[in-house]
């Protein structure tokens, strides 16, 4: 194969597409792509080599949702379970307990048996008045 020229088609992971499309060659760097533009967008990245970035996991979110998973299924069963990977909320907390105020509210809409009434609807959205057409300059 021949060496990439600049202008040259290629195919590349486009960071704005989030996808991969035809790109072309804006600049060359020992006879490597360096840069490339998106055909689609016209944005310019980095060659990636047709490889999409890593994906960006919030261990804390994950956390929180493993938690919330067990509260669910104590026993464990079940694929959402078998997540194994996200370390424990307790473990990714260097600050204060913040779970005790937030605790206390959870801990009283669990004792809430739902029975109540569901809460009022909204309000309408209140009318704008209309221009008063009167007369004017002649």
């Amino acid at each position: 194969m021949r060496e990439p020229r600049l202008g040259d088609d290629i195919d590349d992971f486009c960071v704005r597409c989030k996808r991969i499309t035809n790109h072309a060659i804006v600049s060359v760097l020992n006879g490597e792509p360096a840069k490339v533009r998106c055909r689609t967008c016209h944005s310019d990245h980095d060659y990636r080599h047709e490889q999409a970035p890593p994906p960006k996991v919030d261990l804390r979110k994950q956390a929180l949702f493993n938690e919330v998973l067990k509260k669910v299924n104590p026993d464990g069963v079940g694929k959402a379970a078998e997540i194994a990977d996200v370390p424990d909320l307790a473990e990714l907390d260097d600050g204060p307990e913040e779970t005790d105020a937030d605790g206390d509210a959870e801990a009283e809409a669990e004792q809430d048996d739902g029975m109540d009434e569901p809460p009022p609807p909204p309000p309408p959205p209140a009318k704008k008045a209309k221009a008063v057409k009167g007369k004017g300059r002649k």
